[in-house]
């Protein structure tokens, strides 16, 4: 007996579902819905908005049922990981770049789990699919960075990473959504997987390494910033002995501490080796005006690097809160933040601290500095600076 598409579909399904490897994403499998559309113009492959997917009844019907495992697999990834609403940004950007990125991604991760089973494939219909081990460990916005970097130096065309997107991927059908379907989604996402970890665990299933990277508590990265500043660049306007000076009680002195509601000179110091995107770049940097307002430096020393200081803009106290209107970025070489410690002695800058935003990835290591810092490292977890102090940020945070 021949199934229908949709058959087979509901039959792919449930083989997914009870397969160990995705006990964990069950209930992302339910979220939204499923359907098979029969115009090929409307659908030549598949595609998700990040809840609803929509599969092509010809193509499917060319696939065989590893074929198709993988197809759902491919989609319900998109799903988890709200790669529709994550990372618009960087279709904004480059719409080729960016769907081919996701599915490096994505692919590497279904390929990888399923090498030695069988139980997805990547072969048949979908072997013009995007795929290259050196993306194993890579997030979407490093493989994007390293697409774009590859267009440029080619001059044209796409970056050298093999195959083609498997699917549509619908970032106007997302982006359609009204924002209390978005956030209700995200609620239905984040449910769904918790739950799922439980059930993982009580069966004795492993939860897969990228789901357990969704699960992991996020902390509020902007207070954190917030309260490294205040708490690195306390004020010596005036003096209380209400507090001693900690520094100093050690040895039996009690001093004055200091109080103000002005701290010195901040430098902050951005990575533009290619691998902090724009977005993370505004975001962060606007943050840093809004902590201006609280904290109220004395003043502010913007440096761009890669392999060197590219840029340098001085800010005094009036004009930190709009620098984020006026900064111009400059670099897009490698990674070595040793030139940032270096520019500071060679030009005689002294701030009370440094917050360096940077994805880790460091040729030189994580250098000497002067004054405390604070690195934001964006989309490496494994990143464990030796000096200094971190947060740890996702691209899917901002």
């Amino acid at each position: 007996m021949n199934l229908t598409q949709e058959q087979r579909l509901r039959k792919a399904s449930i083989a997914i579902m009870a397969h160990k490897e995705y006990t964990a994403m069950n209930g992302v499998f339910m979220v939204g819905t499923k359907r098979i559309e029969p115009d090929a113009s409307k659908c030549p492959t598949a595609y998700t908005n990040g809840r609803d997917e929509v599969y092509g009844e010809a193509f499917v019907a060319k696939c065989s049922d590893a074929n198709l495992r993988f197809l759902m697999i491919h989609e319900c990834k998109h799903k988890l990981r709200r790669d529709m609403q994550v990372h618009k940004f960087l279709w904004d950007i480059d719409p080729q770049c960016a769907n081919m990125a996701a599915d490096f991604v994505i692919n590497g991760e279904i390929v990888n789990a399923h090498k030695n089973d069988g139980f997805a494939k990547m072969d048949g219909p979908l072997a013009i699919g995007c795929y290259d081990p050196k993306y194993d460990g890579w997030s979407t916005v490093q493989v994007f960075n390293d697409l774009r970097k590859q267009k440029e130096e080619r001059g044209q065309g796409q970056g050298q990473g093999q195959g083609q997107p498997l699917d549509e991927h619908d970032w106007e059908g997302a982006e359609a959504m009204s924002e209390a379907e978005q956030e209700e989604l995200q609620r239905e996402i984040d449910t769904a997987l918790r739950q799922g970890a439980i059930a993982a665990g009580k069966m004795g299933h492993d939860v897969p390494r990228d789901v357990a990277e969704l699960l992991k508590p996020k902390i509020d990265w902007r207070e954190a910033l917030r309260e490294f500043i205040t708490t690195t660049c306390s004020g010596a306007d005036y003096s209380t002995w209400r507090r001693p000076n900690r520094r100093f009680v050690s040895a039996g002195i009690y001093l004055p501490s200091g109080i103000s509601e002005r701290v010195g000179r901040i430098l902050t110091g951005a990575d533009m080796s290619g691998s902090i995107g724009a977005r993370e770049q505004a975001v962060i940097l606007g943050a840093i005006a809004d902590m201006s307002e609280t904290v109220k430096p004395e003043g502010l020393d913007m440096v761009y690097w890669d392999t060197a200081v590219r840029r340098h803009e001085a800010y005094d106290a009036h004009e930190v809160a709009d620098f984020i209107k006026s900064t111009n970025p400059r670099g897009g070489g490698g990674t070595d933040v040793n030139c940032v410690p270096e520019f500071m002695r060679d030009n005689r800058l002294e701030p009370q601290c440094a917050i360096i935003l940077t994805d880790g990835h460091l040729y030189g290591g994580w250098s000497d500095w002067p004054c405390p810092v604070l690195w934001v490292i964006f989309d490496n977890p494994g990143a464990v600076p030796t000096c200094g102090s971190a947060i740890h940020i996702s691209s899917r945070e901002l």
